[in-house]
C-alpha cells in the first residue's frame, strides 16, 4: 500500500485549498469511485466512475481490472449520497441502485444467491474475485450447490470454500488464473438477478470475505445495458475457456494446474487482443 504517497499527496491537495477527508473512524475506504458534478444548460449532471481497481499509475500497468463510467441519474445519486456519507453529512443511506458494505451489499449478495437455489438446476452464478472467506457466503453458496446450481468461481487468493464434494458443493467449480498481469477484477453474475428473471451483472471492489463486508467501505455496481452485460459475459467467457494458464481446486483442497503443452486458449492473452480490437463504450 503506496500510503506514504497517499497522504504527501493528501497534503498538496489541502495545500491548494482542496477539501480532504481521510476516511471513517473504524471502516477502511475500500471503494474506488469518483464523482464529478457539473452544471450544464442549467441543471446539474453527475459523472461517476465506479472501478475494481486503484487509481494507482504503478498497479494500472500489472493490474487486470475493470471501469465504468455513466451518467445514469440513479448511479449518480447514489454515489453523492456515498460521498455525503463519507464526509459526513449524512447517516448511512439507502442506496437505490450500488451495493454498498458495510451496510446492504454482503446481505443483497445472499439474497441473489438463494433467489437462484429457487431456480434449483436452471440457477447459475459466476463469480469473479481476489478472495473469498465469509462464512455466511459460503454456506449461501453450498446451498446453492445442493438446490442443483451451477457455480463457478474464479478466485485468485484465499479460498476458504471447499469444492466438487459430494453432497455438500458437487456444483461448485473454483479455478484461479495466473498470467502476465495480476487478476484483479471482481465480477459477480447471477442467471436471474434482475427483477424481471433476467441475468444481473455486478463489479466493484468488494471481495467476499468478513473484513471486507464489515469493516470496509465497498461499492458494486449493476450493469444493465446490454451492449455491457454482453461484454461482461465474453470476458467470464474467456477466463472459463482457459486451458493455459488455470489452476483448480479439488475436493480434497488441492490446486492442480490444468492446462497442458499445446493448449492454446490463454485467457489473459486472448483477452488483451479481443479489449484492443472492440474498445467498449
Amino acid at each position: 500500500f503506496d500510503e506514504a504517497r497517499n497522504v504527501s499527496w493528501a497534503k498538496e491537495l489541502e495545500y491548494a485549498g482542496v477539501h480532504v477527508t481521510y476516511g471513517l473512524v473504524g471502516l477502511k475506504t475500500h471503494a474506488k469511485c469518483i464523482l464529478v458534478v457539473r452544471s450544464e444548460s442549467g441543471a446539474l449532471r453527475r459523472y461517476v466512475h465506479i472501478g475494481t481497481g486503484n487509481y494507482n499509475s504503478v498497479t494500472a500497468r500489472i493490474y487486470e481490472d475493470i471501469g465504468y463510467f455513466t451518467s445514469e441519474p440513479e448511479i449518480g445519486r447514489d454515489a453523492t449520497e456515498l460521498f455525503n456519507y463519507l464526509t459526513g453529512y449524512a447517516h448511512a443511506p439507502e442506496y437505490q441502485s450500488l451495493l454498498v458494505a458495510p451496510h446492504r451489499l454482503k446481505p443483497r449478495v445472499i439474497e441473489l444467491i438463494d433467489k437462484e437455489a429457487s431456480f434449483a438446476e436452471r440457477g447459475r452464478i459466476t463469480m469473479k474475485m481476489n478472495s473469498i472467506s465469509d462464512p455466511d457466503v459460503i454456506e449461501a453458496l453450498y446451498r446453492a450447490s445442493q438446490a442443483g446450481v451451477h457455480v463457478d468461481l474464479i478466485v485468485r487468493g484465499i479460498c476458504c470454500l471447499r469444492a466438487g464434494v459430494t453432497g455438500l458443493s458437487e456444483n461448485i467449480s473454483v479455478r484461479s488464473i495466473l498470467g502476465r498481469q495480476l487478476e484483479h477484477s471482481r465480477i459477480y453474475r447471477f442467471e436471474h438477478g434482475l427483477d424481471n428473471d433476467e441475468p444481473l451483472h455486478l463489479i466493484g471492489s468488494a471481495d467476499m470475505m468478513e473484513r471486507n463486508l464489515k469493516g470496509r467501505v465497498e461499492t458494486l455496481v449493476p450493469l444493465t445495458h446490454p451492449k455491457h452485460r454482453m461484454w461482461l459475459d465474453t470476458v467470464l467467457g474467456f477466463l472459463l475457456a482457459d486451458d493455459v494458464a488455470h489452476y483448480r481446486l479439488g475436493s480434497h483442497n488441492e490446486w492442480s494446474r490444468e492446462g497442458m503443452p499445446g493448449f492454446d486458449r490463454d485467457a489473459q492473452s486472448d483477452l488483451h487482443a479481443w479489449v484492443t480490437r472492440t474498445q467498449v463504450r
